[in-house]
């Protein structure tokens, strides 16, 4: 797995080329205080488990981040706490994600600022968009950064599903050096592997199909439950990258079983609180984090369910 950075004078076509983006890269968790500050020692610790766990990069303020939830000041912490302790020893992306140009400007501005890596960034929201003006914020976003820009699909999130061609020729155009798909559609993400001829990064977001769109030609995975269990990615990844696709959907049935653990919630809550209050309670049962607490609004996973996901991970080895 390589990227390079490149300097702020660099043209907007050695952006995207400049850089080439493949392995593990979780999504990083952000730990909080009972009192919903963020917890850098936790946070650290966090980090510490993921380079251990032999992850190739790091995506912080993506939405395994809480990243909607967070003040300006808050991702300002997560940044500066996250590659200041890296110092270094992996890439580190960072999101940024908001609503319209603008403000996505002032998050790579801070982002840039802190010494990351690249950028990751929806289409807008909130406001309806066409396709030429998705066009225009990811071209304005990629000519001010000076940094590689990675495309976040999340229709489920942005209401707004990037398609093939739209990806395709911005990395054409060398506006983009990649995508993460969260977007759960396996024929798009097979056509924009199959149809990319620029160097482009296709990340899948999925935790439970990574066999299968290595299989296909992806270059990586961005998984939220590689919080919790970074090894088991990791020795996927391995085993699809030396052939082994045996052992590689045998990893993967292991964590889709693991996967379980984000619909202990049920319907008493929403999937953000289920999904995200898994990964912190996971995380806080192995001993990482201090505080399985989600950001406000979101509901707290009760006694019951803790326990329920302690049994998940005893299952799968991780107890």
């Amino acid at each position: 797995m390589t990227i390079t950075n490149v300097a702020e004078s660099a043209t907007l076509s050695n952006v995207a080329e400049s850089a080439t983006l493949s392995g593990v890269i979780p999504p990083v968790c952000t730990p909080m205080t009972p009192d919903y500050e963020v917890d850098a020692a936790s946070l650290v610790r966090l980090i510490d488990h993921l380079i251990d766990g032999g992850v190739d990069a790091l995506f912080v303020l993506g939405s395994s981040s809480e990243v909607a939830y967070l003040t300006d000041a808050q991702r300002r912490t997560v940044l500066e706490t996250v590659v200041g302790h890296v110092g270094g020893q992996v890439p580190v992306l960072a999101g940024a994600i908001d609503m319209t140009t603008p403000r996505v400007l002032e998050h790579v501005r801070v982002a840039a600022e802190a010494g990351v890596s690249g950028l990751v960034v929806t289409a807008p929201f909130y406001t309806r968009t066409h396709p030429e003006e998705i066009r225009t914020h990811f071209r304005t976003v990629a000519g001010r950064a000076g940094l590689p820009v990675y495309a976040y699909d999340l229709p489920v999130s942005v209401h707004t599903k990037l398609s093939a061609e739209l990806l395709l020729g911005l990395a054409a155009e060398g506006v983009l050096a990649g995508v993460k798909d969260s977007s759960g559609d396996d024929g798009g993400l097979r056509a924009v592997i199959m149809g990319r001829e620029a160097p482009f990064s296709v990340l899948t977001g999925s935790e439970v199909t990574v066999d299968s769109a290595l299989w296909m030609g992806a270059d990586g995975v961005v998984p939220g439950l590689g919080n919790v269990d970074p090894h088991g990615y990791v020795e996927l990844y391995r085993c699809a990258s030396r052939g082994d696709w045996e052992g590689a959907r045998a990893e993967q049935e292991r964590l889709a079983r693991l996967f379980e653990i984000v619909h202990v919630g049920g319907t008493r809550m929403g999937g953000s609180s289920s999904g995200l209050g898994a990964f912190k309670a996971a995380l806080h049962l192995r001993g990482v984090i201090d505080c399985p607490i989600t950001a406000l609004p979101q509901i707290p996973l009760n006694d019951d369910e803790v326990g329920r996901i302690g049994k998940l991970l005893a299952g799968a080895g991780l107890l």
